[in-house]
Order: C-alpha cells, then structure tokens, then sequence
C-alpha cells in the first residue's frame, strides 16, 4: 500500500500488534512497514522510538540502541529514556542517571523524565525524583507504587494503604490495585484483599499476578477461603452499602461475586457497565454490555413484562440519552413513575428516583424534583444530595445548596466531584480551597485549573495564568484547557502560541468550532 494514509495504517497496524505480543517478528514486519512510510522527520521519529522499544524488549540492543538514537537525533527527547536504559543494562548506571540529568536541565522538565533518571539512583535522591515526578505529572502509577512499597518495607503499613489509595482514588490501574492486594494481604485484612482481587477480575478477567507467575482467579479462591461466604440476600444489602457510600470498586466487587451465583445477571450487567463508564475503563464495559446482549433471552424477557422495573427504567434510560429535546420529557417523567410503582429494591428505587428529580429540574418543576431526591435520600441513595443542592441554588439559596454538597462529601468514598460542584456554591475563598482539594483528590478533573487560570487573569496576572493551565496540560492534553490557554496567548499578543495550541486542540477534535473561530481570528494577525 502507497499514498499518505499508508502510515497511519502501519502505524494503526504496528500498535495492535505491539499490544498483543510486542517480540513477535509480525511486529517487527509492521515497523519495518512503519519506518518506510514514514515521510517527515516527525513520522520517522515515531517510528524510530517504537522500534528501539521493541528490539529493547527481544535484548537486540545494538539495533536498540541505533534506533533509539535516530529517534534522538531527529528530535525524539523520550528516545532519551531508552538510551539510558540501555546504559544501565550495560552495567553504566552513572552514564544512564547523567543522560536523564542532561535531558531535565536542556528542556522543559516534565514528570517521565524525573521517574526515569530514579530508576537510577537510591535513598533520598530517589525519593526526590519521584515526589517532583509526581508533582509535575500526578497520573504517571510507578511513583506511587514505589512509595507505597518502600512504606511497607519499613512497617508503616497505614502510610503505605494512603499512599497507594492517592492514585487509585482517580485512576483505576491494575498494577496499582494488585500492590493494594498484596498490602492488605500482608496486613491480614483479607475480606479487603477479596474485594480487590474481584474488582481485577471485573477489569481483566485473565489477569495474571506477581509479574505473570500466578491466575488472579486462582488468588480469589485462595483468599475466599478465609472470608465470610456471602447469601444473594447479603450481596444485595452490601451493595446497597457500597453504593450509598459512593465506593465504586466495593460495588464492582460485590457486583462480580453476585456474577458468580445464580443472581439475576442482566440487571447486574447493566449496572456493571455503568459503574466501569464512570470509572473511565470502556474496554470493561464494553464487555459487560456485550456479556447484557448476550443474554438476549433475559432482555426480551424484561422487554414484554408489563409489570418489571426494569421495563420502564431501561426504556427511560434509554430515550433521555438518545433524546435530548424537551418534547420527549413528558415520556421520559411517565415511564419512571410507571417504574417506581413496580416492586424493586431500594437501590433501584433510589436511581430511578435521582433520575426523574433530574428530568423535573430540566422541566423547571422544583418542587417536584426536591421530592424526588427527598424521598431517594431517604433509602440512602446517596447522590441524591447533589439533585437537592442543585434544586436549593435554582431557588436562590445558596447556602442550603452549600450544606446539602457537605453532606454528599461526608458521606461519599470517591468525593472530588462532590468537592468541585460544591465550589459553585461558595465564595471565592471556600471555593479555591475545595478545588484545591478536587485537584489533591483527582488531578485529571481539568475545571480546578480553569477557574484558577481565569482568577489569575483577572488579576492581571497573565504569565501565572497561562502556566496554572500548562500545569495540567503536560499530562492531560485535553481541548478545553488548550483553547483557554490559546485564547490567553492571543490575549498578550503571543500569536505562534496560540497558533500552536490551535493546532494541538484540532488534532484531538477537528470539529471544535470556538477553536476554529480562534484559528482563523489568530491567522489574520499573524506576521
């Protein structure tokens, strides 16, 4: 194949195959396939890199090393990484620790940089690196691993579970919750070693452990030997007590063990997918969803009952996403009050009832939807708290909106959202202190970085405000924050930046039409 779209196929080809077996010589074909496509030094760079990195892991580490330093050479600053790798291999660790040091003091530092060049020293330089790591770029797991481990090494146990729950309260890595099983393992909490190892089966269900070695389903049946046997009737009332606690891996865990009895599964599936969209792990929930098709006889089923609540529910569901005009309001508000006269359980109950207080609030009938979240509060369906609040501020009363968000954050596990809608509610001060608390919580919520850019430039404080934004665009390249920061450049006159930024924000979403305003506003002043 020939033609301008021939490297982005390889370079589509070559991922799926680096991903299914990195050392394969298919592999190797593709990026043979990759490099020859590529037409700019930009393309060849990539494909430089991603060579180096697969001949680093078949140990061919002259060809490693040449590539990675074509990758170098034509501007590849990761390609860095590997070259120092290759040194430490090589038993030069000093050489390795002085490539990365070159590399922080010859560029913008960013946090890969600082985790890399801590492979190579110890103690406290070590732990200096990986603390700014962090700080420069929270999403990156290994720091976090690294200090939850070293924690329990010196049996601080309590400090370790902390630090390891920093990361996992945003970012629902694997690798992170296998070290929170082995912790609580090593501390004889077993039912919480039980509920990790289901929520690594509910994310990969061939998941292997202990670099490979070990099934994680084999470690759940070694593990549910020393915890208490649950009946359906006892799944159902944890559930509801990981849901009312807004503990989103407690509700997958106990959701995967229900899986496994004879509980009736399509409801169960549903809400799984649900909980893992939230969780942002859309592979999992796809497999869920697929798993809901795939007991179509169970769906039909729910489909023709006249009297089940999922009938109703789903079918409300279902035509408020597809649905957004008003019109199909009516429809959406008589489908969910036909569901809550259905027998249920206070979990479905709840939810159907948080989202008929949410249509009724699109509706502007207040008083309607405070009844609703009343009524869901009352059988602990938590997030209700958040429709109440949002009923209090439409009725001017922003101080009960303020309480009702407190509550929420009382009550909730996972409560950065809590913390951010919260904000709202509150003076500047009070404000910038819980989105200071939402960025501790989730530093990939981007709105924290916004509203504290926007207050600089109110200030005046332009530069402040341009790096508040370029903070967390180092890690999290998303549109909103790259137009706002397009928009500050084009503010101080720094039209090559917000060209840049432009172009950043188009490569992600080339239909954002205030981005393409901005463009074309830019272009007319550029020299």
């Amino acid at each position: 194949m020939v033609g301008p779209a021939s490297f982005s196929l390889f370079c589509l080809l070559s991922e799926v195959a680096m991903s299914l077996d990195p050392q394969s010589d298919k592999t190797i074909c593709f990026l043979e396939q990759l490099l020859q496509s590529a037409k700019d030094n930009r393309q060849r760079m990539l494909a430089f890199h991603q060579f180096g990195c697969v001949r680093l892991l078949r140990k061919e580490y002259d060809d490693a090393a040449r590539h990675f330093g074509e990758a170098v050479n034509a501007g590849h600053v990761y390609s860095f990484a590997g070259l120092a790798r290759l040194s430490y291999i090589r038993g030069h660790k000093n050489s390795a620790y002085e490539k990365l040091s070159s590399v922080i003091s010859s560029s913008t530092p960013l946090g890969w940089m600082y985790q890399e060049r801590s492979l190579y020293c110890d103690g406290a330089k070590k732990w200096e690196d990986l603390s700014k790591s962090t700080e420069l770029d929270p999403t990156l797991t290994y720091p976090y691993m690294w200090r939850a481990a070293s924690l329990m090494r010196k049996q601080e146990a309590e400090a370790a579970l902390l630090e390891i729950n920093r990361v996992l309260g945003f970012k629902l890595a694997l690798e992170c919750l296998e070290l929170r099983f082995c912790l609580y393992l090593a501390m004889e909490n077993y039912q919480a070693a039980f509920c990790d190892i289901q929520a690594i089966l509910t994310l990969s269900p061939d998941y292997r452990m202990f670099e490979g070695r070990v099934a994680a389903s084999q470690l759940r049946m070694l593990v549910h030997e020393h915890v208490e046997t649950w009946s359906t009737a006892d799944c159902w009332l944890q559930l509801y007590d990981r849901w009312s606690a807004v503990d989103d891996i407690g509700s997958l865990s106990v959701i995967y063990q229900m899986l496994e009895s004879d509980a009736a599964k399509g409801v169960l599936y549903f809400r799984q997918s649900l909980l893992l969209l939230r969780l942002n792990c859309p592979e999992a929930a796809m497999r869920s969803l697929r798993a809901l098709c795939g007991r179509a006889s169970e769906g039909r089923r729910v489909h023709q009952a006249k009297k089940i609540f999922e009938a109703f529910f789903l079918k409300a569901y279902a035509l408020a996403d597809s649905c957004p005009d008003p019109s199909c309001s009516s429809t959406v508000i008589s489908l969910l009050e036909d569901s809550l006269k259905c027998p249920s359980d206070g979990l479905r109950k709840g939810q159907a009832l948080n989202n008929l207080g949410s249509v009724y609030v699109d509706c502007e009938k207040l008083d309607l939807a405070a009844g609703c979240y009343i009524n869901a509060l009352k059988i602990r369906h938590t997030r209700a708290h958040q429709g109440l609040a949002r009923v209090h501020f439409l009725r001017n009363d922003r101080a009960a909106a303020y309480e009702e968000m407190t509550k929420l954050i009382e009550k909730a596990q996972n409560n950065a959202s809590a913390y951010e809608k919260r904000s709202e509610y509150c003076e500047r001060d009070l404000a910038k202190a819980d989105l200071e608390m939402v960025t501790q919580l989730d530093p990939l919520r981007v709105y924290p970085y916004r509203y504290r850019a926007a207050v600089l430039m109110d200030s005046h404080k332009e530069k402040e405000a341009i790096a508040e934004l370029s903070r967390a665009i180092a890690f999290k390249a998303d549109v909103h924050l790259l137009h706002l920061r397009a928009a500050f450049h084009e503010h101080i006159g720094d039209v090559m930046g917000a060209l840049r930024d432009c172009r950043a924000a188009l490569s992600v979403d080339p239909n954002h039409q205030e981005m393409l305003e901005l463009r074309s506003r830019v272009n007319s002043r550029e020299p």
